[in-house]
């Protein structure tokens, strides 16, 4: 079987998990903040926070900036549906607009038309580590004075063209960036998650947030030569990672570029080895972008079915899945008010298949992807 996805963990993640544990602190403690340290340094970061996963990040962020019943924020329906819950855990009201066709991210002019007096802040997400149009985003959130957050669940490592040079997705360039270390991502801790912002403020306010608003962390608690007594100053979450999760993430990071290095290289031999194919659509990179491809995802004509290609890829052993999800078409949002057309998601959707890709992928597995999908579209 050819899976989707395979997260690449070793005897040296092993080691690290096994090192944490025989320490005596499992739960949050050194390793987080070594991660954390780490995780900033690398993409360029003033701060960064660790928490439970990526869902738990995007409510923290809309948590601390006190967004709640009667605001809106506006964001994709192209994206798993944890985007648009995020905004309802808060009360606010998620409004939906549509994706560029070319790479499948929210589309800055259709963002400008929904803009209201009850905008209170933009998710803007990296779908399949494909940076968003950062630089539109960006100049549209400050000349209206909303907030830009960034969905960068599938986006670790992966860059934007921006001030005259490349820089890391997480700097971040918006207010907050979130991002998620599920096993489906390019570097993983099983679960996990991670907040990066320039502002001091808002990132003490994510950890008390993520700590049930503990006033005293537990590793001051319990390093304190004098007893301490703590306090809780705002309604808090559980929301933590634990040391074992992030001296896997430590080893994780340490991979990253070389993870990095070998999608793209798998990528670019996808778009060789599909290129002469009619009917299929190959994903775009525009040229302000560097994708750390944690997906690869290829459009289907519209006279194939995506259920059919689909399983008869699985019926020869290869695993695909479909296009991102339309959180719109899902029942907590299939009665809600739909103010703009949302077109070019539906067909992404229907239209869309995501293939196997893989550090550990062999050219050989990818050649028998190749060679499978192309039977299957010239028939």
């Amino acid at each position: 079987m050819i899976p989707i996805a395979l997260p690449l963990l070793e005897d040296e993640e092993a080691e690290a998990a096994r090192a944490a544990v025989l320490s005596g602190w499992v739960s949050q403690g050194p390793q987080v903040s070594a991660f954390e340290r780490e995780f900033a340094a690398l993409v360029g970061a003033s701060h960064a926070c660790a928490v439970s996963n990526c869902t738990t990040a995007l409510h923290l962020a809309l948590s601390a900036l006190n967004i709640g019943p009667g605001d809106e924020v506006i964001t994709v329906s192209h994206s798993f549906i944890a985007t648009a819950n995020c905004i309802r855990y808060c009360g606010a009201t998620p409004i939906f607009v549509d994706i560029d066709a070319d790479t499948y991210n929210i589309d800055p002019d259709r963002v400008s038309d929904a803009i209201t007096p009850r905008t209170r802040a933009i998710i803007a997400v990296h779908q399949m580590g494909m940076p968003c149009d950062l630089a539109a985003l960006t100049a549209l959130a400050a000349r209206h004075g909303v907030t830009l957050i960034e969905d960068a669940a599938c986006a670790a490592g992966s860059e934007i063209r921006m001030n005259g040079g490349w820089e890391r997705i997480g700097k971040p360039h918006g207010l907050i960036a979130c991002f998620s270390f599920h096993p489906r991502k390019v570097i993983t801790t099983g679960e996990g998650g991670m907040l990066t912002t320039a502002d001091a403020e808002l990132d003490s306010k994510f950890r008390l947030l993520r700590q049930h608003g503990m006033s005293v962390p537990d590793t001051m608690r319990h390093g304190s030569p004098q007893v301490i007594f703590e306090d809780y100053l705002m309604v808090g979450f559980n929301y933590r990672m634990t040391d074992i999760q992030a001296a896997v993430g430590r080893k994780q990071l340490e991979r990253l570029p070389g993870l990095v290095a070998r999608r793209r290289a798998l990528a670019s031999r996808y778009s060789q080895l599909l290129g002469d194919i009619g009917g299929l659509r190959l994903p775009f990179e525009p040229d302000r972008a560097r994708s750390n491809w944690q997906s690869y995802c290829v459009r289907l004509s519209d006279r194939l079915d995506q259920r059919t290609v689909m399983q008869k890829l699985l019926d020869q052993g290869i695993a695909t899945r479909r296009g991102i999800m339309c959180s719109h078409r899902e029942a907590p949002y299939a009665n809600m008010e739909r103010r703009h057309d949302l077109r070019r998601s539906e067909l992404a959707q229907g239209h869309a298949i995501l293939l196997p890709i893989y550090a550990q992928m062999s050219e050989e597995d990818q050649e028998r992807v190749t060679h499978a999908l192309q039977a299957e579209l010239r028939v």
